[in-house]
């Protein structure tokens, strides 16, 4: 990682962005976390705006001189203070951004996933750039501004489009914050945090958390994705799209257009309430926040589990939807007929509920025998700081320390 030793690790989801900063030995040297990475609603260089205060305050802590370019400049205000031993979050700033975490009180940093370029031999660092329709190699890095560490690795959510992915990579370089920079959709950062660190990188990995994406690495550094970009790229499911499910399937059912089913009840109790009119209502008119459907899709569950058949019939639909994006990943590959890893994460993933688990394993098996599902509860940003290790040649013992960081 030239001169320094060091590397920025990003992991930016739609609901938190973490920020590290690894050593070659795979030390973390300091780490914090700020607010959701939108670009499609604030714009590009509003979005990479976020970041800065948080590279700011991880080169802070760890004595580093600060970014040449643009954006470099950014202090540290509104930053949560460290966490210690005790687990204590400091002070909250006027940003509201978190903290970093001290290694003996680590906590998880959570994001959406990522990560970049696949790695060759054991060891190797990560050059080829992802494979496009063609299968041709794109560009793994490009150059920033000369800056206080030699590279960068970040994952973003809303990084869909090779274009999206090239003016993010721009404006970041832009920064000075790295001499290099890559950029990949988040959904890299899974993939990386559950494969091996030795080896060919071959896996795919759903993430299925806020919203549903995949993609999945071939041998020689071949590339399956899908835009995932909502219901005009043949999206389906996702905790939010769960929740607008739930909400539509019970407003039916108690007005009389829709089969029955105990979300009529559930949903509004939920928030208090009587009737779905009531909550309908209270949505509507933001009496209950937008961002609290995001509690919705554990009740569906437990409507689920307790044997409604409507609301069992959209957990199904939701395992199925998860197995037919691992299978047409790993057909595209060519890994059906290979055991492969299929990683499996996000937020509706991990908490494993056995209606959700038990059937999307079983329609695996079915469809893809080959194919051996493993569930990562790591947070992202563990993918970013591993790629980090893998551009940098990293020896073995630096891939445990960053693992043990963050368990």
């Amino acid at each position: 990682m030239g001169l320094t030793g060091m590397a920025l690790a990003i992991d930016a989801g739609n609901s938190k962005t973490d920020v590290a900063l690894v050593a070659t030995d795979g030390s973390i040297l300091a780490t914090a976390r700020g607010g959701g990475f939108r670009p499609p609603v604030v714009g590009v260089e509003r979005a990479v705006d976020v970041l800065a205060p948080l590279v700011a305050f991880v080169l802070a802590e760890a004595g580093v001189g600060g970014a040449a370019g643009p954006g470099g400049a950014a202090g540290a205000a509104g930053v949560v203070g460290p966490v210690g031993a005790a687990g204590v979050a400091g002070p909250v700033g006027a940003a509201g951004m978190v903290g970093p975490v001290g290694a003996a009180g680590m906590v998880g940093l959570v994001g959406a996933a990522g990560v970049t370029e696949p790695v060759g031999a054991a060891g190797a660092a990560r050059t080829a750039g992802p494979a496009g329709a063609a299968g041709a190699p794109g560009p793994a890095e490009v150059a920033g501004v000369a800056g206080p560490v030699e590279h960068l690795s970040a994952f973003l959510a809303n990084a869909d489009l090779a274009v999206e992915e090239a003016r993010l990579t721009a404006e970041i370089a832009r920064r000075g914050w790295a001499g290099t920079v890559a950029v990949r959709n988040d959904t890299f950062a899974l993939l990386r945090a559950g494969l091996p660190d030795e080896g060919e990188p071959v896996g795919v990995a759903v993430v299925c958390g806020a919203g549903i994406n995949c993609v999945g690495v071939g041998r020689d550094g071949a590339t399956a994705r899908f835009p995932s970009i909502g219901r005009i790229s043949g999206d389906w499911g996702g905790g939010a799209h769960l929740a607008d499910e739930a909400l539509w399937c019970a407003a039916r059912a108690e007005d009389g257009r829709g089969a029955p089913t105990e979300l009529v009840s559930a949903l509004p109790a939920h928030f208090g309430l009587t009737t779905m009119r009531e909550l309908i209502e209270a949505l509507h008119l933001h009496e209950i926040p937008g961002h609290r459907r995001h509690e919705l899709p554990p009740v569906l569950f437990a409507v689920a589990t307790a044997g409604d058949r409507l609301a069992r019939t959209l957990v199904t639909r939701q395992a199925e939807e998860i197995a037919l994006l691992a299978r047409v990943a790993l057909e595209r590959l060519g890994l059906l007929d290979e055991p492969t890893p299929v990683i499996l994460g996000g937020g509706v993933l991990t908490a494993r509920h056995p209606l959700l688990h038990d059937h999307l394993t079983q329609l695996l098996t079915d469809r893809a025998p080959k194919a051996l599902p493993h569930v990562v509860t790591a947070p992202p940003v563990l993918g970013a700081a591993l790629d980090t290790l893998d551009r940098a040649g990293a020896k073995a013992g630096a891939y445990g320390r960053v693992r043990r960081a963050w368990g």
